[in-house]
Parts: structure tokens; C-alpha cells; sequence
């Protein structure tokens, strides 16, 4: 067993993680484990070790935040993209995240607006089809 995996702020930010972002978080650290595994650690003991788990704001809040400056910063579509199924998982509704988006556009400009649109829209309609795919699962196992 890794040495990191006994540390209480790995651990406490790997169970955030895996609240928060599910499939997608695992698959960030994991992605990371042949070229920055270091990286992958400071990943989940910081950013959800230690701020994600503050007891100052619900986790709904805090992804409305991310999804805010990630759109703002205008070049970071794939952690965009992560954070906004995140926000998803913990409550935020389509909508929700649509306004956070547009109101984006009066602080952060136009074109990162509708680049965060654009990766909500991709998102939506992943979501929609994994809902259609349990449904349809669902359906044939009933049947």
C-alpha cells in the first residue's frame, strides 16, 4: 500500500474527490500517474483535502465558484468540462449553470462565455445520453 494512502489528507481529499466528480476525478489522477504521480497526490491532498473540505461552503456552492473561474479563465475547457458534471452531481441544475455561464460574459468576456456554453452543452447531452442508456437498461431488465 502506498505510503500517501495512510496520509489523513489523502485520504479525507480522496473521498471528496470521489463525492464530488465520481468516474471523472478517479480518472484525472489516474491519468497522471505515469508522468507526475507527485502531482496526482498534491491534486487530491490540496485542492480536496484541504479547501473542498472546509466546513465555510456547501459543495454546491463551491462548484458554482469552479464553474465561475474556470469559464472566466477561458483556457481550461477540460477541467470545465470535469467541474461542470461535478457541479451536476452535487445539485446544481442545467439552468443554474447556464446563468453562472452568462454571467460570466460581463466579467470575463463574451468569447469565454460561449466557450463555457459550448462545454456545457457537451456535457448536457452526455449526461442526457448516460440517463437515456440506464433508462433503456432499466426498461429491458423490467421487461
Amino acid at each position: 500500500m502506498p505510503p500517501e494512502t495512510q496520509n489523513p489528507r489523502y485520504v479525507q481529499g480522496l473521498a471528496k474527490l470521489r463525492e464530488i466528480d465520481g468516474q471523472a476525478g478517479e480518472r484525472v489522477v489516474a491519468s497522471l500517474a505515469d508522468i507526475a504521480p507527485d502531482f496526482a497526490r498534491y491534486l487530491i491532498e490540496f485542492p480536496f483535502g484541504d479547501i473542498y473540505s472546509r466546513p465555510g461552503l456547501d459543495l454546491r456552492s463551491r462548484e458554482i465558484a469552479v464553474v465561475a473561474a474556470l469559464t472566466a479563465l477561458g483556457n481550461a475547457t477540460p477541467q470545465l468540462k470535469v467541474h461542470l458534471q461535478a457541479a451536476l452531481n452535487v445539485g446544481v441544475t442545467r439552468e443554474e449553470i447556464v446563468e453562472v455561464i452568462m454571467q460570466m460574459a460581463v466579467y470575463a468576456g463574451f468569447p469565454a462565455a460561449l466557450n463555457g456554453l459550448a462545454a456545457a452543452r457537451e456535457v448536457f447531452a452526455a449526461t442526457h445520453k448516460e440517463e437515456e442508456e440506464k433508462e433503456e437498461g432499466s426498461a429491458a431488465a423490467t421487461a
